[in-house]
């Protein structure tokens, strides 16, 4: 029986290689169901093969789970066979993390390294410890346990350096790493995972190290994380700009990688033909040769001809051609994220560092390519316009949610552009599509409750409805636990009750920003530092305490400078400081000051601060008696406010303005206990074949695969700052 066996696993690896997933797995459980037995061993590679093909190209990891279940039982009667038992045991628990059963996951997987640390002493046996403490620590992550997380991960680590393999080291080292970022409790820890990733970064041979792409992305992601929480902003520059030029580098090899397969094609084609001429075939078979060795130094090794059957860890969900950025061997295989989640990541970052410099119109690029990315990302898992959360499978939810908190990034950082050049409609425009995507995906989206109050409080500040501003800043404030985003929303908050400008608004920003001023050493970086001594040195210049508030000003205003680069906050600095100077009757340094912050609120299209510095200098020609500037800098001034009462007539007049400025949180469904049950449970399958363990797999061509890769301890998507 053994023959038979081998010659159905043969048809079921060329029905693969053709793309008949159905057939494969008919051919496979045609043993599984056999009225004749088949030996233990021959029957549990069977199923292991039926799994990973369930697994690879369907959603119904249900049956998957079956045969693998199975699969354990049988091999509990067999005293070897350590390498199956430990490939059956990586599946299942994949397959308990895809249903969301995380205590069994983790039952599994300390049974795993029982058995490791019983029989598996060789290089083998600690790859499979990689393996399993891998997804132990990402199993921990979704419970909290931030601690045995790390614990698990360093495990890890210990085995990498005992077989003297620096990138399965580098793997592990970045997973803690990003741990770390994702439970920032003390800043020394986190400094030594980084300096850790460098060091072993440094180790990995140079040529070795071009061929861990996915590594490389990984780890100069986490860098960039770091140094924006640490607000080092001139090294996170360094590493985004190195980031982008790989990227581009290693899509113009795709592009071309793609141009080779489609010769590739032809020539095979050309091969299948029965009386093709030896001379002519000869010639054909060199240069397939040939564009096989072209492609696999384009895009790596693996991408040409038989892939690796096991999904192992993270899942070889079949893509395009180099699609995948791979962080660690086999048996670990998998990725951080996928290809495009990577790319897009690359662009917001971009986009982060460019929108603060004024570069909106390549943001716009960025911006509108990431979210036509996403989008047609999240169309794979099964998210269209009219879907909401209950309609996801358990198994879409998690890289989903990867790719919609991404999403609302990418809008976030449009409406931020477009309030900065007076844009309003447009800003509605994003700011109700975020509350779209919010109000059908509450529970996935639920950290963006609080972005989305806080960019309320920025538009309605935009468009002088500082009452409503200053309401929405500390709604926002209150849906966060983030001490840094408290405290950005209680500084916005007090600007804006300092534009109101009345005794009872001056006390209320006493109350905000006192604590903030108090504990500013507290704080990681100097973003809140920069922030909170604006509004306080404003407060004390409305205030007419000039002297101190001066002091404060240039305080913030050289931090600002040194380790921001924020050109709209060094606008706003030299603004304030500008009308400072000229209340103190220093017009020469006023009118120096005044001229740098409106070359800045041109270059960042600021109308507002525009007007604002041309109203401080149209008084201080006054108060030098320039009437010819004066003149000049008036009708400047009156065709800059025009131009934004044009705009912001427009904004007030459209049907979404008193929807967003609305001294109320915007209301969305909430998920009741029914609704909860069948996001976990996912919607049915209403394919099938005709045999029943195979229920979820199309009899027609295969569809792309929405199945869920596993990337738990790397799937949060980490705010700047």
């Amino acid at each position: 029986m053994d023959g038979v066996a081998e010659g159905l696993w043969q048809l079921a690896d060329l029905h693969e290689k053709n793309g008949e997933i159905a057939k494969s797995v008919k051919c496979l459980e045609a043993i599984c169901q056999s009225t004749v037995s088949f030996l233990p061993v021959i029957e549990v590679k069977t199923r292991l093969r039926i799994a990973t093909l369930l697994l690879k190209h369907s959603n119904n990891v249900n049956h998957a789970k079956a045969h693998l279940e199975r699969s354990q039982l049988l091999l509990k009667s067999i005293p070897s066979c350590f390498e199956l038992k430990c490939r059956a045991y990586s599946l299942l628990s994949q397959c308990y993390h895809l249903t969301g059963a995380v205590s069994s996951q983790k039952q599994l997987l300390d049974k795993g390294l029982e058995l490791i640390a019983s029989f598996g002493d060789g290089f083998s046996g600690k790859l499979w410890s990689c393996n399993f403490n891998s997804q132990l620590a990402n199993a921990l992550i979704i419970e909290g346990d931030y601690q045995g997380s790390v614990s698990a991960l360093e495990q890890g680590y210990v085995s990498a350096s005992e077989m003297y393999y620096p990138e399965l080291q580098m793997f592990f080292a970045t997973s803690v790493l990003h741990v770390h970022l994702m439970q920032w409790d003390d800043g020394s820890l986190v400094e030594g995972a980084v300096n850790r990733c460098n060091d072993v970064w440094e180790s990995i041979d140079p040529d070795r190290r071009e061929q861990c792409v996915g590594l490389f992305f990984y780890n100069e992601l986490l860098h960039i994380f770091y140094l924006l929480r640490i607000c080092d902003y001139k090294k996170a520059g360094q590493h985004v700009d190195k980031l982008d030029a790989a990227m581009k580098t290693d899509l113009q090899k795709l592009q071309h990688a793609r141009e080779l397969s489609k010769e590739l094609n032809i020539v095979n084609e050309s091969l299948s033909q029965d009386d093709l001429p030896h001379r002519d075939r000869a010639t054909l078979s060199s240069r397939r040769i040939q564009l096989e060795v072209e492609i696999s130094n384009l895009i790596g090794q693996g991408s040409v001809g038989q892939e690796v059957l096991e999904p192992a860890y993270f899942g070889n969900v079949k893509r395009e051609l180099g699609d995948k950025l791979e962080l660690a061997p086999h048996p670990i295989d998998g990725e951080w994220l996928p290809k495009s989640a990577v790319y897009s990541l690359v662009d917001l970052m971009v986009v982060i560092f460019g929108r603060p410099k004024g570069l909106f119109k390549d943001c716009a690029k960025r911006i509108q390519s990431g979210l036509n990315t996403i989008q047609a990302e999240l169309v794979k898992y099964g998210i269209t316009d009219d879907t909401s959360e209950v309609d996801l499978q358990h198994s879409a939810i998690w890289m989903a949610g990867v790719y919609l908190m991404i999403l609302m990034q990418f809008l976030e950082n449009k409406v931020a552009i477009e309030l900065t050049r007076s844009e309003f409609v447009e800003a509605q425009e994003a700011l109700l599509e975020m509350k779209s995507w919010f109000n059908r995906f509450p529970t996935i989206l639920q950290a963006c409750e609080s972005i989305i109050e806080m960019l309320r409080g920025q538009y309605a500040h935009c468009v002088a409805c500082y009452s409503e501003a200053a309401f929405h800043f500390v709604e926002a404030a209150k849906l966060t636990e983030s001490k840094s985003a408290q405290a950005m929303c209680e500084i916005y908050a007090a600007v804006s009750y300092i534009c109101i400008g009345d005794a009872d608004s001056y006390a209320k920003v006493l109350e905000l920003v006192g604590p903030i001023y108090r504990t500013i050493d507290s704080f990681v970086g100097v973003r809140e530092k920069t922030s909170v001594l604006l509004a306080y040195g404003f407060l004390l210049m409305r205030q007419e305490n000039l002297q101190e508030a001066r002091v404060r000003l240039a305080s913030g205003l050289q931090t600002t400078h040194m380790t921001l680069g924020n050109l709209q906050l060094v606008s706003q600095y030299l603004t304030v400081l500008g009308n400072l100077a000229l209340a103190l009757h220093d017009t020469g340094q006023a009118r120096e000051i005044l001229r740098s912050s409106l070359t800045l609120a041109k270059k960042l299209y600021d109308i507002p601060t525009q007007i604002w510095v041309l109203s401080n200098l149209t008084a201080l020609y006054e108060q030098v008696d320039e009437k010819a500037n004066e003149t000049t800098n008036q009708e400047y001034e009156k065709k800059k406010v025009d131009e934004l009462q044009k705009r912001l007539s427009k904004a007030h007049a459209s049907p979404h303005h008193l929807e967003l400025i609305e001294k109320a949180k915007f209301q969305v469904r909430r998920l009741n206990e029914t609704d909860i049950k069948r996001a976990i449970a996912g919607p049915s399958m209403k394919v099938d074949l005709d045999i029943p363990e195979s229920i979820g797999l199309s009899s027609s061509a295969p569809r792309p695969s929405s199945r869920l890769l596993d990337v738990d301890i790397r799937r949060r998507v980490t705010r700047r700052g």
